[in-house]
């Protein structure tokens, strides 16, 4: 793509974003889902290469689902998509009382003793369920963290959604040479947000069934820095509304091979059995085994 025609994307996809934003302002919550789960429709409609993926995922996964079943699944996934999409768009302004009128927060008293030890905290999660909501709540409610994130294509784009994110009070860490910063906010006693259900070459392990390539930062600072890990997952009710759970469930399994392997196997085991009870609501349309298959490993 050259560089005109990536300042033509960047505009256009600011363009959309920032007429979408201003349209779903103010909207209740349940008009803002519905025209989210439309919007997703529409772009799984268009891409026709992502549902490919996803379907490849799904049949990996779940070996013994249909087609039918699949074709399914992977409809409600670009549904959801959507909804999250939409609801993070329609945030900007949103207090803490507003968000908790339709999420329900369970585990708060889990950041409360993880915070109490001192040594700072990793809130680990993925793309499932409405993950921006849960560092837009924390920041609200009061709890110092910073959200690693990895830098759209688009800088148009990224400053638009980065901004969103920091209108709620949260912090942004650009993912690649982050390592001072998190540790700068860990020995500060701060909560450090992370999504680990990437596609990475770091190293590969296991993930329902099949090696994965896994991004080895958050065990590595585990280890390092002895911090408190706990988890967050916001997961989509129905009727617009949310459970938001936070716990400690998230601990090593096993040995290290390589630095922060027993984390992340841990981490890995939580994923997936958060994934088995809302497949529905993580992000099958991520080619998350590439890295396996280009090595050769699947």
């Amino acid at each position: 793509m050259s560089d005109w025609t990536r300042q033509v994307v960047d505009r256009g996809g600011h363009w959309f974003l920032s007429r979408l934003m201003v349209r779903l302002q103010g909207r209740p919550t349940t008009e803002v889902h519905l025209r989210g789960a439309k919007l997703g429709r529409l772009a799984g409609a268009m891409s026709y290469g992502r549902s490919q993926v996803a379907h490849r995922n799904l049949e990996m996964a779940f070996p013994s689902m249909s087609l039918e079943e699949r074709r399914v699944l992977t409809r409600r996934v670009w549904e959801h998509f959507g909804t999250v999409t939409a609801d993070f768009l329609a945030g900007r302004g949103r207090t803490l009382a507003s968000l908790e009128d339709t999420t329900h927060v369970v585990g708060r008293e889990v950041i409360e003793e993880s915070l109490s030890r001192g040594k700072g905290a990793l809130m680990i999660s993925g793309h499932l369920g409405n993950w921006e909501r849960i560092a837009a709540w924390m920041s609200l409610a009061g709890y110092p963290v910073s959200v690693i994130i990895r830098d759209a294509n688009q800088a148009d784009v990224n400053q638009l959604v980065n901004s969103l994110r920091e209108a709620a009070g949260s912090r942004i860490i650009a993912r690649g040479k982050a390592t001072r910063t998190i540790l700068e906010r860990i020995r500060n006693n701060e909560v450090v947000a992370m999504l680990t259900d990437q596609n990475a070459d770091d190293a590969f392990l296991p993930f329902f069934g099949k090696v994965a390539g896994v991004a080895t930062g958050a065990g590595v600072i585990a280890e390092r820095t002895g911090c408190a890990v706990f988890s967050g997952a916001c997961i989509h009710l129905g009727d617009a509304r949310y459970q938001l759970t936070f716990t400690d469930h998230i601990q090593p399994i096993g040995g290290n091979t390589f630095k922060g392997e027993a984390w992340m196997r841990g981490v890995h085991t939580w994923l997936e059995s958060e994934i088995r009870q809302h497949p529905e609501q993580w992000l099958w349309i991520h080619d998350r085994w590439r890295s396996a298959r280009q090595a050769g490993l699947l």
